[in-house]
């Protein structure tokens, strides 16, 4: 192996596991939505009562603070940015749940 196949080798693996820590637990995250009630106002491809995923998750796209403000909304809740029917507040889910909830919506809701 010569050195920029090393380099290149190395630099797949350091991607690779960037990826997957990254990863999103979809079946985790889904569960968590259907418990909380989220999926009876969002669908991840249309809009039922609320926007879709892949609404929220394209109005969000490039921007580096999205996850935290996807997850101030979901804790919060409000009405305004998508129309006038008001989302519901979600207090009682922990900090990490919150976060788990909005990676997912930002990833367009997958199942898997």
């Amino acid at each position: 192996m010569n050195m920029n196949t090393k380099s290149l080798a190395a630099l797949l693996a350091l991607l690779g596991a960037a990826a997957s820590a990254h990863a999103v637990d979809a079946v985790a995250a889904k569960a968590l939505a259907s418990k909380s009630a989220c999926l009876a106002c969002h669908a991840a491809d249309k809009k039922l009562v609320g926007p879709s995923y892949k609404e929220v998750m394209a109005k969000h796209q490039g921007q580096a603070d999205a996850v935290a403000k996807v997850a101030a909304r979901i804790k919060s809740g409000g009405s305004g940015m998508y129309g006038p029917v008001p989302m519901p507040p979600q207090p009682n889910l922990k900090d990490d749940e919150l976060k788990l909830l909005a990676e997912w919506v930002l990833a367009g809701a997958p199942d898997k």
